[in-house]
């Protein structure tokens, strides 16, 4: 039986532009996301798919409704939302936000060491992960030293080392060339077959094929959702995307 792992509820963002003047990108918003999917957000530019992510993720207030985690009302307030979402939350970012006076492994340490008490644990999780992920002889380089693509597993792993519950994405691909982004996809697909929910922000028809589900929104608004053939190739799904965001209006 599938499991709601995350649950939006009347949900509401406006940000204050000065007195009397408001700029509302999400204004009543309902959605929900079952254990173990791959959901990609999809919209037009301005459409208020970045902003959902940041309030699913609690790295934003909302300024109405309510966000559940397996069923858990995510608090209010910055430093309440920190603790919650390290723990069953890891995020990955266009841009990595890694530490650069920081080695790789100490930068996926930094995220581990906020939660887990067993710092050798930690510290042969975060090897592990390193070496899933093809960038396991890169410990001691500093993020400097390394292609954008290996330093955007780095921030993968950083993700991970935790075992979130739910690993959000937005636009993961965005600053990489068409062989890292290839390479991130597949790992996400590899996490997804391993029952990792993964909610992820993208523009590119390409990337969001590797999502099992397409939620398009508009004006902050959940039009439609759009299911992937499983049965068919990679190829033809894109085609099948791009008709139906078309139809959509994107």
């Amino acid at each position: 039986m599938e499991t709601s792992i995350l649950r939006v509820k009347n949900l509401k963002k406006e940000y204050s532009l000065g007195k009397d003047n408001t700029n509302l990108v999400i204004p009543d918003l309902n959605l929900e996301i079952k254990q173990g999917e791959f959901v990609c957000i999809m919209g037009s530019s301005g459409s208020g798919k970045s902003t959902l992510l940041y309030l699913l993720g609690g790295l934003d207030d909302p300024s109405g409704g309510e966000v559940f985690v397996n069923g858990h009302l995510m608090p209010s307030g910055q430093n309440e939302n920190a603790l919650f979402r390290r723990e069953s939350m890891g995020v990955v970012f266009q841009h990595n936000n890694l530490i650069p006076g920081l080695n790789l492994l100490e930068n996926i340490l930094v995220a581990a060491f906020l939660v887990q008490k067993n710092r050798k644990e930690a510290r042969q999780k975060a090897i592990r992960l390193m070496n899933e992920l093809g960038i396991g002889d890169l410990q001691e380089r500093f993020p400097a030293q390394v292609s954008g693509g290996e330093q955007q597993r780095c921030s993968i792993a950083r993700a991970l080392v935790n075992d979130p519950d739910i690993l959000l994405a937005d636009e993961p691909t965005g600053s990489l060339n068409s062989s890292s982004t290839e390479k991130v996809l597949e790992i996400f697909a590899e996490l997804h077959s391993r029952g990792q929910t993964i909610v992820m922000v993208t523009h590119e028809i390409e990337a969001a094929c590797y999502a099992e589900k397409v939620v398009y929104l508009r004006d902050g608004i959940f039009i439609d959702a759009f299911n992937m053939d499983r049965t068919s190739d990679r190829s033809k799904n894109e085609k099948a995307l791009l008709g139906w965001l078309t139809e959509k209006g994107w």
